[in-house]
């Protein structure tokens, strides 16, 4: 890869918990970044861990590709889009030595999320101090439809707040 391909990469790892609320905006999402589980929840980059967020497969000058990992399925592509090519153009690097393989974790559930996005710098440059004080709100009001503490059982909160699911569940109390 380039030497621009690299600095791309780092300037995601620096700021992977900055943007990470952009990348997984539900409290379902980050019951995928579980770390007992191969999911995307390490801050770095690699080429054959399928725990890191940033994968970089083998391949040689024509199809070398850079791969963010950590994305919910759920999130809003064009957040997605403008969150990484921003941050990857744009956005500051760490004065970490060894930034790509430092052992760093994504934030486990919303809350920690919404406070790293709340209190990042740069997601007052990525989108605006306006915007993305609505989008906090916005996502701190779906959050406190749940539960604090996730887990992987789907909680009764949950079930009254999906109208399907909740006729599925009155029933089967019968």
């Amino acid at each position: 890869m380039s030497k621009f391909a690299w600095q791309f990469v780092d300037r995601i790892l620096t700021h992977g918990n900055d943007i990470c609320l952009l990348l997984n905006p539900s409290v379902n999402a980050y019951r995928r970044l579980d770390p007992h589980f191969e999911a995307p929840n390490q801050i770095m980059a690699s080429a054959t861990d399928r725990g890191s967020m940033v994968r970089i497969p083998i391949g040689n000058e024509r199809s070398s590709r850079v791969e963010v990992r950590s994305v919910a399925p759920d999130a809003n592509p064009y957040l997605v889009m403008l969150s990484v090519f921003k941050t990857g153009i744009e956005g500051g690097t760490a004065k970490i030595k060894n930034l790509r393989s430092a052992p760093r974790y994504l934030p486990d559930n919303i809350y920690t999320a919404m406070e790293n996005f709340r209190a990042a710098e740069w997601s007052n440059t990525l989108l605006g101090e306006d915007v993305k004080t609505r989008y906090a709100d916005l996502k701190q009001a779906s959050a406190d439809r749940c539960p604090r503490l996730l887990g992987t059982v789907v909680k009764p909160q949950e079930v009254q707040y999906h109208h399907e699911v909740y006729n599925q569940y009155l029933w089967n109390q019968f």
